[in-house]
């Protein structure tokens, strides 16, 4: 049997990735890093300590992840409802929208880290139906992918082949 691989998350820049652990201390998947990456450790004791002394840093955090379990809710609908284009069209509307949060889109274009394979793994697809489905949305004229770099040709055609609506991201609520 081949290993098979399964993204369930993609972090962006400024994300807090498993702040359940702080809470449920035993990890039952791994993180790893599609590109280049920043990473800071914070202990756990270190952390209760600042979240003791600070209300409304622990809201945030915990708001984190609570939007955290609305992006996987979101990715398991995926799944389930949508057929290829719209799970690859979806994906990147939803990192286009995150990237753009922190700064990282330009004129509709973005870097992913990510190689098709890695896409096929985030969207339970095989790599071969990723690249027949990128050439599908680059044929429909929604996007240029070459080598890291996005360019979302038609943003508003593509959240409609997604059945993107980027409400449970909940950006811009505080």
């Amino acid at each position: 049997m081949a290993d098979a691989n399964q993204i369930v998350a993609v972090y962006v820049p400024g994300d807090a990735p498993d702040l359940h652990s702080l809470h449920i201390p035993v990890m039952d998947h791994e993180l790893a890093s599609a590109g280049s990456s920043t990473v800071a450790f914070v202990s756990h004791a270190a952390l209760r300590a600042v979240l003791a002394a600070s209300p409304s840093l622990t809201d945030a955090l915990w708001r984190e992840t609570l939007v955290d379990a609305a992006i996987y809710r979101e990715w398991v609908a995926s799944l389930g409802a949508r057929d290829a284009l719209g799970r690859v069209a979806h994906l990147i509307c939803e990192l286009a929208v995150r990237l753009d949060a922190v700064g990282l889109v330009r004129d509709g274009t973005f870097e992913m880290p990510f190689t098709q394979a890695n896409l096929a793994d985030a969207s339970g697809l095989s790599a071969v139906h990723v690249n027949r489905t990128v050439q599908e949305l680059r044929h429909r004229g929604l996007i240029s992918w070459h080598g890291k770099t996005v360019v979302m040709l038609d943003r508003a055609m593509l959240e409609v082949v997604a059945e993107f609506d980027p409400s449970y991201l909940h950006l811009g609520h505080n």
